[in-house]
């Protein structure tokens, strides 16, 4: 007897194609956005990081690492930047060559917040929702140096940041990305705006978990009106403790992240990607359920990293639309290939992950042909 197709439950892959909004993918590993520092001084990619995300162009989709919408809200040295006509015609060659290969890419835009330094962003001030120093040292051309204590951000300063995030936004489009990641995590100004312990503010975006949240709503919000709301994805890491950004008490986690995604389901985004270490676990889960969007998961930046088989089990279980990919990605070019048929992957150079060069960033070998 012949089977009837229609009645068989299709199970996702990791290696089927998936939409986000309007951008495509051929399967479902992402390339996380990872610092790389190759940008030099200028913050203009150059051809170096041309031929990085060229070799990559064969995973679902690549999120390019942060990138700040103007230079104050410069994290570190040698980071690429969007802020300027010379650093979109860099962005735009890379956009190129990943489309070249068939590839889709999203920019990651990043402000800093109280994680930029005044010997990073050229003498800028650092801004921050509250001046509450970072308790620890960062790297700058002058060697490491203690963080140092922000100014708490005007609400006209707010507005200026959001209006950078659009500019930024709009640049990165019409360079040629097919789409955009806001970077709401990590410790940086958008995930400091979340946390209680560096929001300190008693205005409109400070005290509760709805005023914490409305920073990061009016920006996603801004961006999506200002370049289609299916080309926007928003990065968060609900619960993950960095640049002292502490987010210990669940309930309030969950209050904050959930009013959240509660504000931001209408838009219809073309996704929201979380970082933690239980993709699988409650807190995600409800967040994916309140959301209604398309979901992406990334646990290897918090411990080991993410394996073949961890991936596979993410999507199977149907925890997930797409698993965010990170050290396996800069050690093997070719890892979808590699992952599809099982073959042995190089293994990742800490040591070089952020120096200058080629030496540890395209320098990793594909498979050789038979």
């Amino acid at each position: 007897m012949p089977v009837n197709t229609s009645e068989i439950s299709s199970v996702p892959s990791l290696f089927s194609p998936v939409t986000l909004g309007k951008i495509e993918l051929a399967n479902r590993i992402v390339m996380a956005p990872l610092t790389r520092v190759r940008a030099g001084s200028t913050g203009i990619p150059g051809n170096l990081m041309v031929e990085y995300y060229r070799q990559r162009a064969s995973v679902g989709m690549i999120i390019t690492e942060g990138t700040y919408p103007d230079h104050a809200s410069q994290g570190w040295v040698g980071a690429p930047g969007i802020a300027t006509d010379e650093q979109a015609a860099g962005w735009q060659r890379v956009f190129e060559a990943v489309h070249a290969q068939g590839g889709r890419i999203v920019l990651q835009i990043m402000h800093a917040g109280r994680a930029a330094h005044p010997d990073v962003n050229g003498g800028r001030r650092v801004l921050a929702p509250s001046a509450i120093a970072i308790d620890g040292k960062t790297f700058t051309e002058k060697g490491e140096q203690p963080f140092p204590v922000p100014e708490a951000m005007t609400t006209a300063e707010t507005r200026a940041a959001l209006e950078n995030f659009v500019a930024a936004a709009r640049r990165a489009i019409e360079a040629g990305a097919d789409g955009v990641e806001i970077h709401g995590a990590n410790g940086y100004l958008l995930h400091q705006f979340l946390s209680p312990a560096a929001n300190q503010r008693t205005d409109e975006y400070g005290g509760s978990p709805q005023n914490r949240a409305r920073f990061v709503v009016e920006v996603v919000t801004a961006v999506a009106e200002a370049v289609g709301v299916e080309r926007v994805g928003l990065r968060i890491s609900p619960e993950i403790s960095l640049a002292d950004v502490f987010e210990t008490d669940r309930d309030d986690v969950l209050a904050t992240y959930g009013t959240l995604v509660d504000q931001l389901r209408p838009l219809h985004l073309a996704y929201l990607s979380v970082l933690h270490t239980e993709p699988g676990g409650e807190l995600v889960q409800e967040l994916r359920q309140r959301f209604d969007g398309k979901l992406l998961v990334n646990s290897g930046f918090l411990g080991g990293q993410t394996t073949r088989e961890d991936a596979i089990q993410r999507i199977e279980a149907e925890h997930a639309d797409a698993v965010v990919v990170g050290r396996a990605l800069i050690a093997n070019p070719d890892l979808v290939e590699r992952w599809r048929n099982g073959h042995p992957e190089n293994e990742p150079r800490p040591e070089l992950f952020y120096v200058p060069g080629a030496e540890g960033y395209t320098d990793y070998p594909f498979l050789q042909a038979d």
